[in-house]
Parts: structure tokens; C-alpha cells; sequence
């Protein structure tokens, strides 16, 4: 795993090229203790995560759980998983994708915030082509994110999508040239990371709520992190410095 910081944007880079990125225990654990570290530093404000090699992450590495019992599979998906780490990740999370982005790598994708592709990006949800379903968000976050109708393509065929697909669905909001998906992922980041990070950390917490609430509840609770919004030194200053620009502007 590399990981480094500057300009307030913390970049992620998932270092196992050779296997294309597959995910095994290792590098799970590793994922995850790098966005850990990246939530407490407070010169962090938006991240970004990033394959290595020519794939984002080409699913599970399924040599690691084809010799497990179910319970001892029962046994690691009760722990903390990295993709709860990345959706509970405090702070925006772009992710930049090229190659392949299948079955446990869609399912990152998935749990991060905006993602961006380029041209050579191949999205799918492989598990049923092993007589299996997803197990880490690409029923749930899919459904959410491109339909249940699309969710339930995907889930069901086991197929391929390309990138141009992808953008049409619904399934990544920036699609660019190849080669151009890191660059525009740290586009994105930068132009976030010029915000206060109490309004970021709001506005990120508001707008994954809405899927687990009716709209009136999510109302209400938007409501509440405006006014928290609004208490915080960040939002007094911006206010003031709005409002007396404002005045010099007018005379």
C-alpha cells in the first residue's frame, strides 16, 4: 500500500500489481489502516484511492477463501471489513479507476464517495458466474446507486460493463480519457478539499443518510447539521467573510 498526503488530499495507491489488485487478507487490512490513519490526521481533507499496475482491483483473490469452512467465512465477514472502513470513512472519498473494477473491486468502488473512470474501466459483479452473490454492498450500494433494475442486471449475468456503459447508469459520475482518471480524480479532490471540512464531513454524512431514511426524517436531520454547520467556527467565519466582501463589492 502506498499513501501519501499534499494539498490537504491523502492519495491511496493499492500496490499488488502482479495480481492485478485482488484483494486478499493482507492488503484488505492494509486498505484499511491506511484510510484509519488518514481520518485522524486533520491536514487530510478529501482521499483519493487508486490502483497500481493495469486494474483498479480485479475482484477477491479466491485462492485465499476457496479452503474455508463456512464458518470460518462467517467468521471474517463478522469482523470489520475494509469496505465498512471506506463508507465510514468522515471525509470525501474519490475513486480513480482504470482496467479491471470487478466483484470485490466494484464493491470498493462502490463504498467510496464519486468515482471517476477512464476509458479502459470494466465494471461487473462476478460472484454468481461461483455459484455465489456479492457480499460487500453490490446488491445493497448498487441498487441504491444505478436501480434495482440495473443492480439486478448486473447481479444476475455475471457480465462485463464498459466504461461508457458505466457513465450511462449511473454507476461512475466522471468519465475521461485513458490514462486521464487520476488526474481528474485529484481535479475533483482539490476542488473539494478548498471547503471547511466540518461542512464536508456534513454534507457527507447528510446525503448517505438519505438512503437509510423516509424523507421527512432525513429532513429533519439535515436540518440539525445545517445548525451544527452554522455553530461552527468554520461556518461563522465563511458567513462574515461572504457577507462583508459583499459590502466592499457594492461600495
Amino acid at each position: 500500500m502506498r499513501v501519501s498526503v499534499r494539498n490537504a488530499v491523502g492519495e491511496v495507491e493499492i500496490n499488488r500489481p502482479e495480481k492485478l489488485n485482488a484483494l486478499n487478507e493482507a492488503v484488505r487490512q492494509a486498505l484499511a489502516d491506511a484510510f484509519d490513519a488518514l481520518a485522524a490526521r486533520d491536514d487530510v481533507k478529501v482521499a483519493i484511492l487508486h490502483g497500481a499496475g493495469d486494474a483498479f482491483v480485479a475482484g477477491a483473490d479466491v485462492n485465499e477463501f476457496a479452503s474455508r469452512t463456512p464458518e470460518e467465512q462467517r467468521a471474517v465477514y463478522d469482523r470489520r471489513r475494509v469496505y465498512e472502513a471506506l463508507a465510514e470513512f468522515p471525509k470525501p472519498v474519490v475513486c480513480a479507476v482504470h482496467g479491471f473494477c470487478i466483484g470485490g473491486g466494484a464493491e470498493l468502488a462502490l463504498a467510496c464517495d464519486v468515482r471517476v473512470a477512464d476509458a479502459t474501466a470494466r465494471f461487473g459483479q462476478f460472484e454468481i458466474r461461483l455459484g455465489l452473490i456479492p457480499g460487500a454492498g453490490g446488491t445493497q450500494r448498487l441498487a441504491r446507486l444505478v436501480g434495482p433494475g440495473q443492480a439486478l442486471r448486473l447481479g444476475l449475468s455475471g457480465d462485463l460493463v464498459d466504461a461508457e456503459e458505466a457513465h450511462r447508469i449511473g454507476l461512475i459520475e466522471f468519465l475521461v480519457d485513458e490514462g486521464d482518471h487520476l488526474e481528474k480524480a485529484r481535479e475533483v479532490a482539490t476542488r473539494m478539499a478548498r471547503w471547511s471540512p466540518v461542512a464536508l464531513r456534513l454534507v457527507k454524512k447528510a446525503v448517505l443518510e438519505a438512503g437509510e431514511r423516509p424523507l421527512s426524517a432525513g429532513l429533519a436531520l439535515e436540518k440539525e447539521l445545517f445548525l451544527e454547520a452554522f455553530a461552527s467556527d468554520d461556518g461563522q467565519e465563511g458567513v462574515r467573510a461572504f457577507v462583508e466582501k459583499r459590502r466592499r463589492g457594492g461600495g
